[in-house]
């Protein structure tokens, strides 16, 4: 019985599912192709097809037949290493990607503190809320956690190893350990929490007595970010509470003792951070006076040995 292009999207989409990738997005997209190429009897990817049903939609925007293309391109890829016979379109047929990635905005230490302690000043007074919000981002900042998945923590979810963070962005659920200051600041904060009477068991509340929602989260750290001087009123951009995350990251490579391995602690921090691959880690560390400074001893000191310059 000869094997259908669906059948194969079908068998691609199992595959990134089991990597932990939420595959639901673009396995539509790859049936909406599979339903087209089939149409007109074809059994192998054809580039010039794959190109055509990308483009044939008039109301899309370029941007949307771009990204069409390139989920074809990389199951044409995956199957072109099964069997030569499927051809393999180019990712920027149809041009190139128009989003560009937003400039990280890396929060000093010193500046994470002053963000935390402002936290204490948010309203209602006498409530739990202040607290909340000042352990809440120390927790992201102090972890790199995500600010979703720290709000999704449960009481329950708190055990001696550590805090289990569950179905997380790639569907993944992991432990995260967490430093004996972290144990103490969050046992600091749960004196507080128990004392609330709640409808569920969220470890972060706030006056209402529920968990507060991400973009409420987000609007109370831009106001906090500004009035500690991290963000220019009302501008567009500036640091949010995924550049907490960011700063732990990079702080984790800065803070590296000496002679550790770089590759193998890319390792550990992409299953910390619960990233699916490591480029995703890579991604996190722009160049730091601190990481270049590394960089260069590095070079000088491989010259110095008898390194040559090639």
């Amino acid at each position: 019985m000869t094997t259908t292009i669906a059948d194969h999207v079908a068998r691609f989409a199992e595959t990134r599912k089991t990597l932990g990738y939420r595959f639901t997005q673009n396995e539509r997209v790859l049936r909406s192709f599979a339903r087209f190429a089939e149409a007109s009897g074809e059994t192998f990817i054809r580039s010039a097809t794959a190109i055509e049903w990308a483009s044939a939609s008039k109301n899309a925007s370029t941007e949307t037949q771009v990204r069409k293309l390139r989920v074809v391109h990389d199951f044409a890829l995956w199957l072109n290493a099964e069997d030569k016979r499927h051809e393999v379109p180019h990712r920027d047929a149809l041009g190139q990607k128009s989003r560009q990635r937003p400039q990280p905005y890396l929060i000093s230490v010193p500046d994470i503190r002053k963000l935390l302690t402002a936290a204490l000043s948010v309203g209602p007074a006498g409530t739990i809320a202040p607290l909340t919000w000042h352990y809440l981002f120390g927790l992201v900042a102090a972890t790199g956690l995500r600010i979703g998945e720290a709000l999704a923590l449960m009481l329950d979810d708190i055990t001696p190893d550590g805090l289990v963070v569950r179905d997380t962005k790639f569907a993944k659920t992991r432990m995260v350990a967490l430093h004996p200051t972290s144990w103490e600041a969050l046992n600091l904060y749960l004196e507080a929490r128990l004392r609330e009477t709640t409808p569920d068991r969220r470890l972060f509340v706030i006056a209402t007595g529920r968990s507060p929602g991400r973009r409420y989260a987000d609007l109370v750290f831009l106001k906090l970010a500004e009035q500690v001087g991290l963000r220019e009123p009302g501008a567009a951009r500036g640091p949010t509470p995924h550049s907490l995350r960011h700063s732990f990251a990079v702080r984790s490579l800065e803070m590296l003792p000496a002679g550790t391995m770089p590759g193998r602690h890319m390792l550990a921090l992409a299953t910390y951070l619960g990233h699916a691959k490591v480029t995703s880690t890579y991604w996190y560390l722009e160049s730091t006076p601190v990481l270049l400074r590394g960089i260069a001893e590095t070079v000088e000191q491989a010259h110095t040995n008898g390194g040559r310059h090639d």
